[in-house]
């Protein structure tokens, strides 16, 4: 009976996964129109928040779909904001070499910079789902929070100078 049970659990779980209405649009055009930071930040969620308020989204496992779906679309972002911020932290590094050379190395700090922020972020999400004892809340929380601090640090890398 155990096995049959297990068996239906793994047969629904990719069933439930397609139950949920997700699309990146609501939050996607929210930052193509917004200009300032605050702007920008207002975004984050607006897609996952849309997916949760559907059929199916309302459940603590459509929440974690909703919520996984909008963290890849800002994880995405912060990978190419970041790779475009080392392309330009590399080419102002080969411009100062020449001149100045004992000025520390932009590539390095931005690179120093992302690994201490991936330990932040990844620490501050688990103290978020620490708050939870356990419960079943604690997957939906932990992703609206690395959500939430990977959008702002997508939009931060991507309004860097």
């Amino acid at each position: 009976m155990r096995a049959a049970l297990l068996a239906l659990a793994l047969l629904a779980g990719p069933a439930a996964a397609q139950d949920i209405t997700y699309s990146d649009d609501a939050t996607a055009g929210c930052v193509a129109v917004a200009e300032a930071f605050t702007d920008q930040r207002a975004c984050i969620g607006l897609s996952a928040n849309l997916c949760m308020e559907a059929p199916g989204g309302y459940s603590t496992y459509g929440m974690g779909g909703c919520l996984d779906r909008e963290l890849r679309y800002w994880d995405t972002l912060l990978n190419e904001n970041y790779r475009a911020r080392m392309v330009q932290a590399k080419s102002a590094d080969e411009d100062t070499a020449m001149y100045q050379p004992e000025l520390p190395k932009q590539a390095e700090a931005l690179r120093d910079m992302q690994r201490a922020w991936i330990t932040f972020r990844d620490a501050a999400c688990d103290y978020e789902r620490s708050q939870w004892g356990g419960g079943t809340g604690g997957g939906p929380a932990t992703l609206a929070c690395l959500m939430r601090l990977t959008g702002e640090q997508a939009l931060l890398l991507g309004a860097a100078h």
